[in-house]
């Protein structure tokens, strides 16, 4: 007789046990300070929780609208004008997710079909390859170079080629803590700007950089901002990675 696992077929049969996982076990196990998922130490502000609290009390409790609250969004367009005086519509530009590895998912989704290429900077964020893989796309891999994990921007322009949809970048980075910088972005316009390139610009860790680094948010760069998706985390900003709430700006196509 046939159980459920004989009658599943994995998608992703090559695909082991996330190393958070692994490190995870074993810092709970050892009683070690766990390196290996995002998630902050500190506490949640008893202020943000107390607004919580009284929104449920006031009964906002039901299914929001499918791109999220408006007025949320609002205040998250005021929040990118105001930080990077960037512009996004709060009305056709700016949903919000379950969480930003929902965003990536969602957006890697929209952007490969089968037999597409997807760049991806080494060491990265264990969700990127998966998903592009589950959208029939193959993930191309580039290892950020030693000591400062800084681009090999020759070698990337060597990998792109007519099946290269997609480049996905994170800044501040997760492992690596890269931090684009003015000359990474000149970079990458010179290798998009006559292409058909969707960038991916995963900025969850945006207020988590520190001087002498500052994060630059690619919207500030209208050939950039024109092809990109921004993924971001309440998450991170607010100390609450349990809750899964993250949003994606994107133009209209």
């Amino acid at each position: 007789m046939h159980n459920l696992e004989s009658m599943i077929s994995s998608k992703l049969p090559n695909t082991g046990t996330t190393i958070f996982s692994v490190m995870s076990a074993l810092a709970n196990e050892y009683n070690a300070i766990n390196l290996s998922q995002g998630f902050p130490g500190f506490a949640v502000s008893e202020e943000l929780i107390g607004l919580v609290n009284k929104y449920m009390r006031q009964g906002f409790n039901q299914y929001a609208p499918m791109p999220g609250i408006l007025l949320l969004r609002e205040a998250l367009a005021a929040k990118i004008n105001n930080l990077y005086r960037c512009t996004y519509d709060p009305e056709s530009e700016i949903t919000i997710t379950s969480g930003a590895t929902q965003a990536l998912f969602t957006a890697i989704m929209c952007c490969i079909n089968q037999g597409d290429e997807a760049i991806i900077f080494d060491p990265a964020y264990d969700s990127y390859a998966p998903a592009v893989k589950l959208a029939g796309g193959e993930p191309i891999h580039i290892t950020l170079a030693p000591p400062d994990f800084s681009i090999d921007w020759s070698l990337l322009k060597k990998k792109i080629n007519a099946r290269t949809k997609l480049i996905i970048i994170n800044t501040p980075g997760n492992p690596s803590t890269k931090v684009f910088m003015q000359a990474d972005y000149e970079a990458l316009i010179e290798l998009v700007k006559d292409t058909n390139i969707i960038i991916i610009s995963d900025e969850v860790y945006e207020h988590i950089a520190f001087p002498p680094y500052k994060h630059i948010c690619i919207a500030q760069f209208e050939e950039l901002k024109k092809r990109a998706f921004l993924i971001y985390s309440f998450g991170k900003t607010f100390h609450a990675t349990g809750w899964k709430m993250g949003y994606v700006l994107a133009l209209p196509c």
